[in-house]
């Protein structure tokens, strides 16, 4: 009997239910196939649109869903025009992430051969880097609630070795994942800006206390600063970077921006019991409704869930299957002739997932 999975859905605002359409759709497609598991798919309504009808960005119902589900698929959240009364913007993602502990943000950063990206690559190298970023704490910790007077404003930067912990014994286990898979160097490197900060000296000697129980791995460490540049100069050298919320929030977008843009960036919030998979982009408004959408982040997003099930759950099948849906997208990216307008070419949204859809349908079952 294959293992039943549900999967809370929140199909989110703007594009965010154009691009979740054919992700479930593609996802249906794989369960059915499935010889050891079959996925189950249960709306959880959230976000601006309906915090607009009813005054709820995150409904009671919807939180219950996410926490009895075993994976949660978030699309695009929030929309510009509409905000809470105190001004700052509508995003349940951000409260998921708090109320379920989801420590460890994933962001992939891959560019294959043949994928347009800024970058003036040299022949032969590709980039395949990880980034995790602590999503519970950091410089995020006072969010909304700062300390602002006439002449002077205060943040809190908070740092415990409760999450830190976690989130070190989580990165050197997907180093060792990777490696495993034949996708990384197990090298892990540490982002911080502890020349300047006590607290980032603090987490960096907690980094370093994890590292220690890890000799088959490299460990080292970068400044934050010096890291923007190596991303830029030498990306194919990184493998998994850890760092401090703040500073993986700014690194991640510059890594969509060696992809070629935060349509092709994928990510993931996991904690000890539950995650959520969602695209880092937002829910452009803009272009809603026209069918234009990029979906190839909210289906890398879907196979890294694939992937993080099958690691939960012991079950190959789910990893493999996540592995076979992150390369049909980056297949068809490579290829360059089913791209979105964001991309440069003039691909519809279903044209854009139904491409993705055609290959995995094209190989055996």
């Amino acid at each position: 009997m294959p293992n039943n999975f549900e999967i809370a859905v929140f199909s989110g605002d703007g594009i965010g239910p154009e691009i979740t359409e054919p992700t479930i759709k593609i996802l249906r497609h794989m369960s059915e196939r499935a010889a050891s598991y079959d996925l189950a798919f249960t709306e959880a309504p959230a976000g601006a649109a309906h915090y607009a009808k009813t005054g709820e960005s995150l409904p009671e119902t919807s939180m219950k869903i996410a926490r009895s589900a075993d994976a949660i698929l978030l699309s695009a959240m929030g929309l510009p025009d509409v905000r809470y009364d105190d001004g700052t913007e509508i995003s349940p993602q951000i409260d998921l992430r708090k109320a379920l502990t989801l420590f460890a943000g994933i962001r992939p950063v891959t560019v294959r051969a043949g994928q347009t990206t800024p970058l003036k690559m040299p022949p032969g190298k590709e980039i395949d880097f990880v980034l995790v970023r602590e999503s519970t704490e950091g410089l995020f910790h006072t969010q909304g609630c700062g300390e602002v007077t006439k002449d002077e404003a205060r943040e809190t930067l908070l740092i415990t070795r409760e999450i830190s912990e976690k989130l070190f014994d989580f990165t050197f286990a997907l180093a060792k994942q990777r490696q495993a898979q034949g996708r990384g160097k197990g090298r892990v490197t540490c982002v911080d800006k502890a020349n300047v900060f006590r607290a980032f000296a603090f987490f960096r000697e907690m980094f370093d206390a994890e590292a220690a129980k890890h000799p088959e791995l490299i460990a080292d460490h970068a400044y934050v600063d010096a890291t923007a540049l190596w991303m830029v100069q030498k990306p194919w050298d990184f493998d998994v970077l850890v760092t401090e919320n703040m500073f993986g929030d700014i690194l991640s977008d510059l890594g969509a921006g060696l992809m070629g843009g935060l349509g092709l960036a994928p990510s993931a919030d996991i904690g000890m019991d539950h995650a959520v998979f969602q695209p880092c982009h937002g829910s452009a408004p803009d272009i809603a409704g026209q069918g234009v959408a990029n979906p190839f982040a909210m289906i890398l997003s879907a196979a890294m869930m694939l992937d993080w099930l099958g690691v939960k759950h012991e079950n190959s099948e789910l990893r493999s299957d996540g592995q076979r849906l992150r390369e049909a997208v980056e297949e068809i990216i490579s290829r360059g002739e089913v791209l979105t307008c964001d991309l440069g070419g003039k691909a519809s949204t279903k044209d854009a997932a139904a491409a993705v859809h055609s290959l995995l349908v094209l190989e055996p079952a």
